[in-house]
């Protein structure tokens, strides 16, 4: 899918869902960008996106995985923490499981990108083949100008939507490798220490179980014994991101697993706690760059 509206293929599977793309159900100020964002079953643990955003932008999130994009045109821009980074072309993005972040165009002309999304597991048994790193393994750096490695991204999406297994698995494990190489170190434990960690973690629990009907901050600050300000602070120190934003995305996270399972999208915007289809549309676009029946459609091909 290099160029706008070219549908890549997989083994002669359906072709690319578009994001407001021109063969698309789109309004003409949303035409230009186009997303797929898919699984291919020759690469097990990974998730694959290519796309073109102009005026999407994505919210403060995390991923469970990790996350690797090469830059093909445009400038993204990436907002951390600590602050915003910006890659172009030939820019390679590295971000590790759980760090949130926002994304959006760095230009007028937006950015247009390949991403992999390899699950922890995945990393962690090449980094165990391939590196002396202890621990869990991570990247170092979130943004590397590496044209080189840029391209060897581009290839395993070229290979998986070809159906070529063996290039594709190949071609994935050499680019993380070389990644964890060349940009790799471990990670730093994530057991809570501090007081503030752990009252973030008891929330983030109680979030979990109460995802459809989760309380308020100031119920759930009472129930842990904390003030709705300390449970805020501790909540975004740990998590970048406040609590209310971090259900909306661990909802998104929860809806993929369904979707994936074959559960319809009405069904489970009311199983993970949005009031109705189109708040689910809105959140999950918005967080995961393509709606949810685009994303179901080419997990059920």
């Amino acid at each position: 899918m290099g160029t706008r509206g070219e549908r890549g293929t997989a083994g002669g599977d359906a072709g690319t869902p578009l994001v407001g793309g021109p063969d698309a159900d789109a309004t003409p100020q949303d035409r230009g960008e186009w997303a797929r964002h898919w699984r291919y079953a020759g690469l097990p643990g990974l998730d694959l996106l290519r796309a073109r955003y102009v005026r999407h932008s994505f919210p403060r999130h995390a991923h469970e995985g990790y996350v690797v994009c090469a830059v093909t045109s445009g400038i993204e821009e990436i907002g951390l923490q600590n602050g915003t980074v910006r890659a172009g072309h030939g820019g390679v993005v590295m971000i590790n499981p759980e760090v949130a972040h926002t994304a959006r165009a760095g230009a007028p002309e937006g950015w247009t990108y390949a991403t992999l999304y390899p699950s922890s597991r995945l990393v962690a048994e090449i980094a165990e083949e391939t590196t002396a790193l202890r621990g869990t393994a991570g990247f170092t750096e979130t943004t590397a100008d590496d044209p080189h490695l840029g391209r060897m991204i581009t290839e395993v999406h070229r290979a998986a939507e070809a159906g070529n297994a063996l290039a594709a698995d190949s071609l994935l494990r050499i680019v993380v490798a070389r990644l964890l190489r060349h940009y790799g170190g471990p990670l730093p434990a994530r057991t809570p220490r501090s007081a503030g960690a752990r009252t973030a973690a008891r929330a983030r629990a109680v979030l979990e179980e109460r995802m459809a009907d989760p309380p308020s901050l100031e119920q759930l600050a009472q129930q842990l014994g904390t003030s709705p300000f300390a449970l805020l602070r501790a909540f975004k120190g740990s998590y970048g991101m406040p609590p209310h934003a971090w259900l909306t995305d661990a909802r998104v996270r929860r809806a993929r697993l369904l979707l994936e399972a074959g559960s319809p999208p009405a069904e489970t915007a009311v199983a993970v706690g949005f009031s109705d289809q189109p708040h689910l549309n809105r959140h999950f676009t918005r967080i995961v760059g393509v709606p949810p029946g685009a994303y179901r459609k080419e997990r059920s091909a």
